[in-house]
């Protein structure tokens, strides 16, 4: 039986699932013929999430129990807003989150992205988190990889020396540490 992988694909901007596609490509390949990894396109919309939270929450209902969900930068950050608001936990093998921005301040406009404070008490507690991050990310400082760790300490922590924003040394990590679980 082939194991399910979603991947969630970051940024608000239209040409956003296309700069993730490399990414997609190289979990892929990494993974091999016994993973199946599903891309769906999530469009902007003019909301101040995005539409993020309803488009994960469709593509997260059409998963089959155990499915692997890997997210990068703001569908990682979503991804966690979404499963710290909902009362009922998703029955996922792992999550995989990648570059995930920390948003903090004050502006308006990251009120529709900010995490509750206690989100971290809000996740499926049985399933393993592991964060990515590189540490030339030039979009989402390394720090925020560090503030991730504080409030998750049981998660899986992955500082990678280089790759920037869009792991351009492909995920072949990411793909070990699906393998493993």
């Amino acid at each position: 039986m082939v194991q399910q992988v979603l991947f969630i694909q970051g940024g608000g901007a239209e040409d956003d699932y296309v700069a993730d596609s490399p990414l997609v490509t190289s979990l892929q390949q990494a993974l091999g013929d016994a993973y199946a990894v599903q891309y769906p396109r999530l469009p902007a919309e003019p909301t101040p999430d995005f539409g993020r939270l309803q488009q994960i929450g469709n593509a997260l209902s059409v998963l089959p129990s155990g499915s692997m969900v890997v997210a990068h930068s703001l569908g990682a950050s979503m991804l966690l807003k979404y499963l710290a608001q909902r009362s009922k936990p998703h029955p996922f093998a792992g999550l995989f989150l990648l570059a995930t921005p920390y948003w903090q301040g004050n502006e308006d406009w990251k009120e529709a992205l900010k995490l509750p404070a206690d989100f971290a008490s809000r996740l499926p507690a049985t399933v393993p988190v592991f964060l990515y991050h590189c540490h030339d990310d030039e979009q989402v400082p390394i720090a925020h990889l560090d503030l991730y760790a504080q409030q998750l300490p049981q998660a899986h922590v992955r500082h990678l020396p280089s790759g920037g924003h869009q792991f351009t040394h492909g995920l072949s990590l990411v793909a070990r540490d699906i393998k493993l679980l």
